[in-house]
């Protein structure tokens, strides 16, 4: 069985927002520098986020939003509103993703998720970019005129369902205010972020997950097996 988790996951990568510095011309290294050290000074983000999927042999466009939460070390809460229900919840012990209209619930150890996907130790804050990266600047023709900065980051080491990844970075306020996924099968999906709030009180609690009555538990790790 497939791992319901892989698609969601590597969305979970680079989420803060940073101060301005200037809209001065920067070298590559020279972002990826304020992007990480920036990163490392934010500790806890709310957010709201839209999530479009474009499925190339099926030539269509799914759309999802919701509130994303974050706090370090290696919490993460994201909870989908439309069209549907769903939750996916990271903690250092437990990743679990829940699905109220199937009444399903499937978990696995969060160490598996966090040594498997690049994008989530950086976001958990045990990753580097320039580790786990290939960066440069995008083509010119693909940046287009919104002047963002747009770097394209394809993972050192092969990652399944992952070809690169592109991130769209302000050019005066260094916000990321888009990331997108393109898969080796020719989908795209792209990952917007809107009422950031930074470094606000979040509890732990938020980041725990108990299933409701009834609902079917499925363990990937014993899956795998």
């Amino acid at each position: 069985m497939k791992n319901p988790f892989s698609p969601l996951v590597f969305l979970m990568l680079i989420f803060f927002s940073a101060p301005a510095w200037g809209a001065e011309a920067l070298s590559v290294d020279d972002v990826v520098r304020k992007i990480q050290d920036t990163y490392e000074q934010t500790g806890q983000v709310k957010a709201r986020f839209t999530q479009t999927v474009t499925l190339r042999a099926m030539k269509k466009t799914e759309r999802e939003e919701g509130v994303f939460y974050f706090k370090k070390p290696k919490r993460m809460r994201w909870v989908y509103t439309k069209p549907a229900a769903k939750e996916l919840v990271i903690n250092p012990e437990k990743a679990w993703l829940y699905v109220p209209a199937d009444r399903m619930a499937y978990v696995q150890d969060a160490d598996a998720v966090f040594k498997s996907t690049v994008s989530v130790r950086f976001l958990a804050g045990i990753g580097k970019l320039k580790d786990d990266f290939r960066i440069s600047f995008a083509p010119e023709k693909e940046a287009g005129k919104s002047g963002n900065y747009l770097l394209d980051l394809v993972p050192v080491k092969p990652e399944e369902g992952v070809k690169k990844l592109q991130v769209a970075v302000n050019r005066e306020t260094f916000q990321i205010e888009k990331v997108v996924l393109f898969d080796p099968y020719g989908n795209v999906t792209t990952l917007t972020f809107s009422a950031i709030e930074l470094n606000r009180d979040l509890p732990d609690s938020l980041f725990a997950f108990k299933p409701p009555a009834g609902v079917e538990v499925m363990d990937m790790g014993k899956q795998r097996k």
